[in-house]
């Protein structure tokens, strides 16, 4: 388990993280005590007609009630790329509680970072108090007393890292400075204020931008130790954004590779499902082999994919990955059982083959070879029970698909995970070239599902209607005369 003890750059007992983040955090001081970048409205492209309707009610209100409102992150940055945001976040000087205040549809939600989330119908639309630097005294990591009538008293900001220096909590209220500088990377410390529709830069974000650069704030080495999960963040962005890694950067990743495994199992299964479906997962797969993330994700798999079977590379992720990125690039959903079916398909499939050579029944074997792949990743990557059953599912199903017409397939349009079974075999005869005729008479069954199945030995091709039950009526009783 890990330690945990109150934000304290200097310990007497650990690693000597105070001696590590000490200078970084002067340099990023030094950094504060600079002017930052400001590009006023007419300099820059983001118009609020950009912005999401239900966003700028959030930033109008803040400020109309005296709070500084700042559109912050990721969004900032794709509109300024001319790329359509997926969220909009907000960042403000206003705490949890005041902003909870503000709005009715607003939910605190977080431990490691506490968050207010703003419901609309269609959206929700994040808000984070500015946080701050990590304190330099001991006593800077509790809050000072709250205003009377805050409402703080209940939660206490605070700062906790482990150990190994990675922050398990960050609830230290900061500047609009600070909260810009402790961001993972340059071009995502960008802000638009609502209040004169100026881009504020805080970190040389603007100039890696043009660059087209992904580049820690501070030393790389610190900030992936904080959050190890930056170092997927990296690639993802470097993907999704056509963008290079510094080379200061670069080396980190190379370096801290290894500490991935140290983030959450929860947390990385999401992070997985951002890297793969972005529209760029096949990029990503060759990024993350790479920096040999890949092999620390998915360590057994990874194995796997260096050996070669009858003398050729299994290179059917990567193919696979690129119908993905085709099916997302041309608006058509790809979900998280059939994603992980299609990424490790191939490897629970051999190792399934080897248990039904062996002598055990198909649904046996693809049970006993999906629970090993699970047990592998466990320890890594928390694969929710609903995802794994549905992965299950897909490939067993590619069994009974390849059995045409085999008995009662209407039963099997009827199989919850039919879509993905189907999509599964279209991809692999795009890939692969092999199933094609199979894979014509499902679509056409399932187009035209009132077409009356061939049961097995009728020879003739003509279907056997069941029997109509004639309905009884109420029975009548006898009249008496």
């Amino acid at each position: 388990m890990t330690n945990v003890k109150k934000s304290r750059f200097f310990s007497g007992t650990g690693p000597p993280w105070g001696v590590l983040l000490f200078p970084w955090f002067c340099a990023i001081k030094a950094t504060m005590n600079r002017e930052p970048v400001i590009i006023a409205r007419p300099d820059h492209p983001i118009s609020r007609s950009m912005v999401s309707p239900n966003a700028l009610r959030v930033l109008y209100r803040l400020k109309d009630n005296g709070y500084i409102a700042y559109l912050v992150g990721g969004c900032v940055r794709d509109l300024l790329l001319g790329r359509e945001p997926k969220d909009f976040d907000v960042a403000t000087d206003a705490t949890p509680n005041q902003v909870k205040r503000l709005f009715r549809n607003c939910r605190l939600v977080g431990r490691r970072f506490r968050l207010a989330h703003i419901h609309y119908q269609d959206e929700i639309i994040e808000v984070a108090t500015f946080r701050a630097l990590a304190p330099e005294e001991p006593g800077e990591a509790e809050a000072a007393p709250p205003a009377e009538g805050d409402g703080e008293r209940s939660r206490r900001p605070r700062h906790l890292v482990s150990d190994e220096g990675m922050v398990l909590r960050d609830n230290v209220f900061g500047t609009p400075e600070e909260d810009a500088l402790r961001r993972d990377f340059t071009v995502n410390a960008l802000a638009y204020s609502i209040a004169d529709f100026s881009i504020i830069d805080y970190a040389n974000g603007m100039e890696d931008l043009r660059r087209g650069v992904i580049r820690t704030i501070g030393d790389p080495v610190v900030r992936f130790t904080e959050d190890p999960v930056r170092m997927i963040r990296a690639v993802r962005f470097a993907a999704i954004l056509g963008f290079t890694v510094e080379e200061a950067t670069w080396r980190a990743i190379l370096e801290l590779a290894p500490a991935i495994t140290r983030a959450t199992p929860p947390r990385l299964y999401e992070e997985v499902l951002k890297l793969f479906l972005s529209g760029e997962g096949e990029r990503v797969y060759q990024l993350l082999r790479q920096t040999g993330l890949f092999s620390h994700l998915f360590p057994r798999f990874s194995a796997w994919l260096d050996r070669e079977s009858d003398g050729f590379p299994h290179s059917g992720i990567g193919k696979a990955l690129e119908w993905v990125d085709g099916q997302v690039g041309s608006g058509e959903p790809v979900s998280p059982p059939l994603l992980l079916a299609l990424m490790f398909g191939e490897y629970v499939e051999e190792r399934a083959g080897e248990l039904i050579v062996a002598g055990m029944q198909v649904p046996d074997a693809v049970n006993e070879a999906m629970a090993g792949f699970l047990g592998e990743q466990a320890p890594i990557i928390a694969i929710p029970q609903r995802i794994a059953l549905a992965v299950r599912e897909i490939l067993l199903l590619q069994h009974r698909l390849a059995k045409i017409p085999g008995k009662r397939p209407q039963g099997v349009l009827a199989r919850s995970c039919f879509a993905e079974a189907l999509a599964y075999l279209r991809c692999r005869c795009a890939v692969t070239g092999e199933g094609e005729k199979v894979l014509a008479w499902w679509e056409r069954y399932s187009r035209d599902n009132t077409m009356p199945p061939v049961e097995p030995g009728t020879g003739d091709g003509e279907a056997k209607h069941p029997k109509r039950r004639r309905r009884r009526g109420k029975r009548r009783r006898p009249v008496n005369a």
